[in-house]
């Protein structure tokens, strides 16, 4: 491994499950002797890419985020829409998702948390496949052909019973996605939740990334959710320079009810 190797496989080593580590635990998971990985571990650690807390465990810094914010994809998209995600959540009181393509997965640049409403595993920089959330739907129903059979192609978890994993039933979905622009999804992650999210459009009309809320299972219907998350989309796409924003031609052209009837059918082809 060259240096830069061993720096990466270290800070690869953290994520959700794993926020601190010890010294012996990133040593045993990256293969790094203890005295190389101690010597990289205060080398980060005094550039500002990890912490080390009081019980000798170590944690991603707070420079790693400094950087994160300067990503064209991800700060800079944050910056603008921010302004327009807080007038989406105060207008619908639910959970706000920004979320652009990383691989096959969604990661999420901003997460708006409402109170009182249902607790999400969604935070700021998280990362979902895309198959299991209506935001990386929305995405992968706007990728190339070739990307969506490599992710179909790819083995798709299943987080709950109606997470959309047979490949017939998501094509299926995804063409609807993309034919209204809307997609529409309950109980992909967890059982209490249901997900309305839209794409949101940059320069040349190419989809960048999507916007979606979060609201609990059984609220009223959640095509009402529609008109005023198009809207926030449209004003999004407009900021960054989507031409088709100009003529709201950007936006989903229909509410059609086959969303929530799709991932049912899914549900009992997939057992």
């Amino acid at each position: 491994m060259t240096s830069a190797q061993r720096v990466l496989s270290i800070l690869g080593v953290f994520d959700t499950e794993n926020l601190a580590l010890s010294l012996s635990d990133i040593s045993r998971r990256t293969g790094l002797t203890l005295s190389t990985t101690h010597r990289l571990l205060n080398e980060l650690r005094r550039w500002g890419a990890l912490s080390r807390h009081s019980d000798g465990k170590y944690s991603i810094g707070l420079r790693i985020l400094e950087l994160g914010t300067l990503a064209p994809q991800g700060g800079q998209l944050r910056e603008i829409a921010l302004p327009y995600l807080h007038d989406l959540q105060h207008a619908t009181r639910g959970n706000i998702h920004l979320g652009v393509p990383e691989g096959h997965d969604v990661i999420y640049v901003e997460s708006l948390r409402a109170r009182d409403t249902v607790p999400v595993p969604s935070r700021l920089g998280g990362r979902w496949p895309m198959h299991a959330t209506g935001t990386g739907l929305v995405l992968l129903a706007h990728a190339s052909q070739e990307f969506q059979e490599e992710v179909l192609a790819s083995k798709l978890r299943r987080y709950t019973d109606r997470t959309l994993t047979d490949p017939d039933a998501l094509r299926h979905f995804l063409a609807e996605v993309r034919k209204s622009g809307v997609a529409i999804v309950q109980s992909q992650l967890t059982y209490d939740a249901m997900a309305v999210a839209v794409p949101i459009r940059g320069p040349r009309d190419r989809v960048v990334a999507a916007v979606g809320i979060t609201v609990p299972l059984g609220s009223p219907s959640p095509h009402s959710l529609v008109p005023v998350l198009a809207a926030t989309s449209r004003s999004i796409s407009r900021a960054l320079g989507a031409p088709s924003a100009v003529t709201d031609a950007g936006g989903p052209r229909q509410t059609a009810h086959w969303q929530v009837r799709e991932v049912k059918y899914s549900n009992s082809a997939g057992r």
